[in-house]
C-alpha cells in the first residue's frame, strides 16, 4: 500500500485498474472506517481511501482548525484492513483556486443537520462531486451514521447521472450504543458517560412506531424523556423523517428515519435509526 498525494499521482495510479472502490473519509480513522473498508475490500479492484479534512463543510466557529489529523495512524489503519491506495491531498491541491462552483442538494439538505448547518452539505457535496470526478470509481462507500450525508450524495449522484454506485455501510457501535464517531475523542469523561443516552432516546422511538404509536409527536416526547435526566445533553434536534428527502412527517405511514444531534459540552454527536 502507498499513499499519493495530487490528483496527477491518483489518476496515474488508476489508470489501468478496471473496477476502483472509494472510501471518503476526512481521516481520524476508527471503527466505523474500517468497516466501509473491509466492505470495500469485499469487490474484486482496487480499493482507495481518500483522507482530506474539507473546509468548505465547516461554518464559521467549527471545530475544522482542531479536527484531529492523524496521518501516520491512518495509514496503518487501511494497511490493516488492506486498502490498496490512500489519497491525502492537501487543501491547495483539491482547491487550486479560490472555489467558484458548488455541488448543492436542495430539499434533502433543508432540515436536520442543514437547518443549524447552513453551507455544510453544499461543500459535502462539491468534494465529494470532486473526489468521484478524481479518482472515478465504481463504487462509493459511506456510513449509515450520516444519515443526512448519505441522502445527499445518492440524490446528487442519481440527479447528475453519475455513472457510480453509493453504497451505504451499517453503523459501528461501542458496547453501550454510542456510534463510533472521530469527534468522540472530544468528549469529556462525565460527557462520554451520558453519550449512549443518545441512542437510547432513537431506540426508545423505534420502540414507540413499533408498537403502534404513529403520532409522531407522541414519539418524539417519548424518546426526548430518555435524554432528561442527563442534564449535560443539550439536544439540537430529534425528528422523525420520511427516509428519502427527509422531510418531516406528522403521522408514521411507512418506513421512517429518526435522526437526532445532542450538544454534550462543545461536542456535537449526530445518529440515527430506520425503522420500517
Amino acid at each position: 500500500m502507498r499513499a499519493v498525494h495530487t490528483v496527477k499521482e491518483v489518476r496515474e495510479a488508476l489508470e489501468s485498474e478496471k473496477a476502483v472502490h472509494l472510501v471518503p473519509t476526512m481521516g481520524a480513522l476508527h471503527g466505523g472506517h474500517e468497516a466501509l473498508i473491509r466492505t470495500a475490500r469485499q469487490e474484486a479492484g482496487v480499493v482507495i481511501v481518500s483522507i482530506f479534512v474539507n473546509p468548505l463543510q465547516f461554518g464559521p466557529g467549527e471545530d475544522f482548525g482542531r479536527y484531529p489529523r492523524t496521518l501516520h495512524q491512518d495509514m496503518e489503519i487501511c494497511e490493516r484492513n488492506r486498502a490498496d491506495l490512500v489519497f491525502a491531498p492537501s487543501v491547495d491541491e483539491i482547491y487550486p483556486l479560490p472555489q467558484l462552483t458548488f455541488a448543492e442538494v436542495t430539499r434533502v439538505s433543508e432540515h436536520l443537520c442543514g437547518k443549524f448547518r447552513p453551507g455544510h452539505f453544499r461543500g459535502v457535496t462539491t468534494v465529494v462531486l470532486k473526489l468521484l470526478n478524481i479518482v472515478r470509481p465504481h463504487r462509493a462507500y459511506f456510513g449509515e451514521k450520516d444519515a443526512q450525508q448519505l441522502a445527499v450524495i445518492r440524490r446528487m449522484v442519481a440527479d447528475l447521472n453519475l455513472p457510480v454506485n453509493i453504497v451505504g455501510v451499517p453503523t459501528v457501535r461501542e458496547s453501550d450504543g454510542l456510534a463510533l464517531s472521530s469527534r468522540n475523542k472530544y468528549l469529556k469523561p462525565e460527557e462520554r458517560q451520558a453519550a449512549p443516552a443518545l441512542y437510547r432516546a432513537l431506540q426508545e422511538a423505534a420502540k414507540l412506531i413499533r408498537s403502534g404509536e404513529l403520532d409522531t409527536s407522541k414519539v418524539r416526547r417519548g424518546a426526548l424523556a430518555v435524554m432528561t435526566e442527563f442534564p449535560l445533553i443539550r439536544v439540537e434536534y430529534l425528528e422523525i423523517v420520511d427516509p428519502d428527502e427527509l422531510q418531516p412527517i406528522a403521522s408514521v405511514k411507512g418506513s421512517v428515519t429518526i435522526a437526532a444531534a445532542i450538544w454534550l459540552g462543545a461536542t456535537r454527536l449526530i445518529d440515527n435509526v430506520f425503522v420500517r
